[in-house]
């Protein structure tokens, strides 16, 4: 027990107070509802009659939207404080959409949902601004990697949806999964209100924002972005983001239409290979996650992990219909790189974003992210319509660039702050 309590993580847990213990605790209440519907989303768009293309059409939507919602989040995050945005944004998007999707009947229904939900990268710079602007950096990757554990340990109740599945029906049974994610996400956003309290800098920033319009923000947006153009850790930092939002943006729209079509399997059983990829993720997170403590020495895991990330896409390409050995493999393999490289990436950047103007700098690194990253929705919609594997050979040549580019900001001189 005593070894146990001495494990970095679980000390890092007992250590961080105020709002990096609040915004970590209470991630699991997100975890839960979203693993419990979101492995059968794309499934139960093609049940309603959504075709590839419009599904692909539909995310690339939301991230066209999402670019308008990053680009104001950094105003209204400084004029109107973290901790109240962020209240109000998550009921805003994932409550109400969480409704619409409960009552869809067709693609107009998922358009509407997603203009809604894209609204979420406002919350995002608000709920990041708040989990990391009081912690230590010291605490930043074990934050991240906390963050992690939670989502993919709240993963383990998709059986439950799976057997929902099984049991009612797939349309019936995700309607029901939605309205209990709209209760059980409110009742997180309500939770984490009570106990968080505004930063240091959000103080600072509604102070001097007090009586200035949005507009007039975003009027000073032209120096935050020649600032974030000559920064060279957060350009680095960005490059890996869109590699890995790339693949998560084509993973999650298109991963469950492989399974249940090429390869064959039933839409109730995608909850049990997901909860086998959060129990391998969690197992990683606490051997891997030890190591991985220091920010400023990531070319190796980062390599490590697109090379494994690699391997997996590639068994999902060339495995005939129900090759079960080469899908554990694939999941386990996945699930092992994530590990690896999505603490490190997210740490990355919250290390590259200077502290004083955190929320508008991040904000227009996430528009740039977004810009970059949103025809790809579309792009594997029409690769999936030609063949359902196509979109994971799409994510083979990105991990490719990926380790070219952790070459490139690992080489002197190109990312002195995120260097040895």
């Amino acid at each position: 027990m005593a070894h146990f309590l001495k494990h970095p993580l679980i000390q890092t847990l007992r250590e961080l107070k105020g709002n990096p213990r609040a915004t970590v605790l209470t991630e699991v209440m997100f975890g839960i509802p979203y693993n419990l519907f979101s492995p059968f989303f794309s499934v139960y768009m093609l049940a309603l009659g959504v075709t590839d293309q419009q599904i692909g059409t539909i995310a690339s939507l939301g991230l066209v939207l999402q670019v308008f919602s990053a680009l104001l989040s950094g105003a209204i995050v400084d004029k109107f404080g973290r901790r109240l945005t962020l209240f109000i944004t998550d009921l805003f998007c994932w409550g109400v959409p969480c409704l619409i999707w409960a009552v869809a009947q067709d693609v107009r229904f998922f358009v509407a949902a997603a203009v809604m939900n894209s609204l979420w990268r406002i919350s995002h710079t608000a709920w990041t601004c708040l989990m990391v602007e009081d912690a230590e950096e010291r605490h930043l990757v074990h934050i991240w990697t906390w963050i992690m554990i939670f989502a993919v340990c709240s993963a383990f109740f998709a059986p439950l949806g799976g057997w929902f599945v099984g049991r009612f029906g797939l349309v019936p049974a995700v309607r029901w999964l939605f309205v209990f994610g709209f209760f059980m996400l409110t009742a997180k956003f309500v939770v984490l209100y009570i106990y968080s309290h505004e930063t240091v800098r959000g103080l600072q920033r509604m102070k001097e924002t007090h009586g200035r319009s949005i507009l007039s923000l975003l009027g000073e947006y032209r120096n935050v972005f020649i600032q974030l153009w000559r920064s060279k850790p957060i350009l680095g930092a960005l490059s890996l983001m869109v590699v890995t939002n790339i693949y998560a943006t084509v993973s999650s729209s298109f991963w469950g239409v492989l399974f249940t079509t090429k390869l064959g399997f039933s839409d109730s059983e995608i909850s049990t290979y997901v909860a086998l990829r959060s129990i391998i993720m969690t197992l990683c997170f606490f051997v891997i996650g030890p190591r991985l403590t220091n920010p400023h020495r990531f070319r190796l895991p980062l390599w490590t992990g697109f090379g494994i990330f690699f391997i997996s896409q590639l068994l999902l390409v060339v495995m005939a219909p129900r090759a079960i050995p080469l899908l554990v493999a694939s999941v386990v393999l996945e699930a092992v790189a994530s590990a690896l490289v999505s603490p490190m990436t997210e740490s990355l950047l919250a290390l590259s974003l200077e502290s004083a103007e955190r929320a508008r700098v991040s904000a227009m690194v996430y528009v740039a992210l977004i810009v970059l990253i949103s025809p790809f929705g579309w792009i594997a919609g029409q690769l999936s319509a030609i063949d359902r594997a196509l979109p994971f050979a799409l994510n083979m040549g990105l991990f490719v660039v990926g380790a070219i580019l952790v070459w490139l900001i690992g080489k002197p001189g190109q990312t002195a702050q995120l260097e040895n």
